[in-house]
């Protein structure tokens, strides 16, 4: 999409600080962190949310959790825990329209982080 924040950062047409990156998708830290951990998850195609999702994306949903697993073990967060959460719309939180997996961590969260 022409102008969406994370296609551009996935093209590398804005910088991020990657924390993994293959050729379906890319993880950086999030510029604004909710924790000492915060990192997005996101396929480098656009997808506007999950709410956008269907059967042809099992497996692109499916290495996103697994990225977002091995992100966790190297971010030191797999063994106290880590929250996943995708927003879907103004509403709910999603500032950017693109799908993308918030990986949090670092410290004991409550339902406000």
């Amino acid at each position: 999409m022409e102008n969406c924040l994370f296609c551009k950062i996935a093209a590398g047409e804005i910088p991020s600080n990657k924390a993994y990156e293959d050729e379906t998708v890319l993880a950086f830290h999030d510029i604004a962190p909710q924790a000492p951990v915060h990192v997005l998850i996101i396929p480098k195609t656009h997808i506007q949310s999950a709410d956008a999702l269907t059967e042809a994306n099992d497996a692109l949903i499916a290495h996103m959790f697994a990225v977002a697993r091995k992100l966790a073990e190297q971010l030191g967060v797999k063994e106290s825990g880590y929250r996943l959460i995708t927003n879907i719309g103004p509403d709910a939180g999603q500032s950017v329209p693109h799908l993308h997996l918030h990986l949090i961590g670092g410290k004991e969260l409550s339902w406000n982080n």
